[in-house]
C-alpha cells in the first residue's frame, strides 16, 4: 500500500515508517517543515483547520495520523484547551475530510489512554468503557475521536482508533527522563512502598500494531486499547531502568499517602500520581481481532530506553 504517516519524524513516527518499509509499503512522510527535499516527503506546515493535505494525500490508501499537540510540562489546562482543540480536533477533522475526498480508504488515528481516564481501580480499562478524560489533552483526543467518527459515517472513510499508554523507547518521554537522571546520579528514591500496576507499551510494539491496523480488514471501525504485558509496578520499572544504566538502584520505603501530600505542596501531585496509581489496560480485543502480540518485552524496552539515555548523556559530555 501507499501509506501517509503524519508526524513521521517524531518519536513514534520514525519507527512506524521503518516498520511499514520493512513490509514493503510505500511511505509518504508528512512533516511540518522539509529541510532536505526527498521523494515521498511533503511539508504541510502547522496542523489546524486550514492545513492543506492534498499534495501529501495523492495516491494514498491509508493514513496513520500520529501528529498531535501533546501536554507540556507546567502547562495549565485552561490556557491550553483551545490550542489542543485547534491541532488535535480541528486539524484531524481537516485531514480526514481531505483524505476522504482524495479516495483514501482508511484512517488510523493514534489517540491516548487518557481518553479513558488517569487511573484504574481494580478493573483494567476496556475499549467499551465510558470515556472519562481528566485533562485538556485527553479531552481533545476524545473530541477528535468523536468528530472523526462523524466524518467516517458521512463519507465512508474507515476509521481505526488506537489508544496507547505511555510509550517506551530509546528517546525517553514523560516521567522517564526524571527517573533516569536520578538513577544516573545514584540518588535514592522514596518509592519502595509503591505497589501499583501500570501498563506500558514499547515503541516497536506500538508501531507494529499501527501497521497491523492499516492492513487488516477486521480493524475497520474499531477502537483498540494496546499495551504490553505484564503491567509493572513503579519499583519494577525503576529496577529495569537501573539494569539498562548498569547502576545500582536505591529504593527506600515512604508512606504513599504522605508522598502524595508532599508532592501536592510542591505542585508535583500529577507526576507523583502517575508513579503511584494503577493504570491497567485490557488487551483482549486487540489480541483477538488482530491476532497481535508484542514482539519486544516491556522489560527489554525499558532497558533499551535507559541505554539510549546513557548514550545521549555520554555524547553531551563528549561535546562539552
Amino acid at each position: 500500500m501507499k501509506v501517509l504517516v503524519t508526524g513521521a519524524n517524531g518519536f513514534v513516527g520514525r519507527v512506524v515508517c521503518a516498520c511499514l518499509r520493512e513490509k514493503a509499503h510505500t511511505v509518504v512522510e508528512a512533516l511540518r517543515v522539509v529541510n532536505e527535499a526527498a521523494p515521498f516527503r511533503v511539508a504541510v506546515g502547522n496542523i489546524d483547520a486550514e492545513t492543506d493535505w492534498q499534495a501529501a494525500l495523492a495516491g494514498v490508501e491509508v493514513v496513520i495520523h500520529l501528529a498531535a499537540r501533546v501536554h507540556q510540562m507546567g502547562e495549565v489546562d485552561a490556557a491550553a484547551e483551545e490550542a489542543f482543540r485547534r491541532v488535535n480536533v480541528a486539524g484531524s477533522v481537516r485531514l480526514a475530510r481531505q483524505a476522504a475526498a482524495a479516495g483514501v480508504r482508511r484512517l488510523v488515528f493514534v489517540s491516548s489512554i487518557k481518553v479513558n481516564g488517569e487511573a484504574t481501580h481494580g478493573k483494567p480499562y476496556k475499549a467499551e468503557d465510558v470515556p472519562a478524560p481528566e485533562d485538556a489533552y485527553g479531552r481533545s483526543k476524545l473530541e477528535a475521536e468523536q468528530a472523526l467518527a462523524a466524518v467516517a459515517a458521512e463519507t465512508g472513510l474507515e476509521l481505526v482508533v488506537v489508544r496507547p499508554p505511555m510509550v517506551i523507547g530509546p528517546i525517553a518521554k514523560g516521567n522517564l527522563p526524571l527517573l533516569l537522571k536520578a538513577l544516573s546520579r545514584g540518588l535514592p528514591l522514596p518509592l519502595a512502598s509503591v505497589r501499583n500496576r501500570r501498563s506500558l507499551i514499547s515503541v516497536r510494539n506500538l508501531a507494529a500494531v499501527l501497521v497491523r491496523c492499516s492492513e487488516v480488514s477486521q480493524a475497520a471501525g474499531e477502537v483498540f486499547l494496546v499495551a504490553d504485558k505484564p503491567a509493572l509496578s513503579t519499583a519494577q520499572l525503576i529496577r529495569h531502568l537501573g539494569e539498562g544504566l548498569q547502576r545500582r538502584v536505591w529504593l527506600w520505603p515512604f508512606p504513599v499517602a504522605l508522598l502524595r501530600c508532599c508532592a501536592g505542596l510542591l505542585g508535583r501531585r500529577a507526576q507523583v500520581d502517575r508513579l503511584t496509581q494503577d493504570l491497567e489496560i485490557d488487551t483482549e480485543k486487540v489480541s483477538r481481532l488482530l491476532d497481535w502480540q508484542g514482539e519486544e518485552s516491556i522489560e527489554e524496552a525499558l532497558r533499551n530506553a535507559a541505554r539510549g539515555f546513557a548514550g545521549e548523556q555520554g555524547r553531551e559530555k563528549a561535546c562539552s
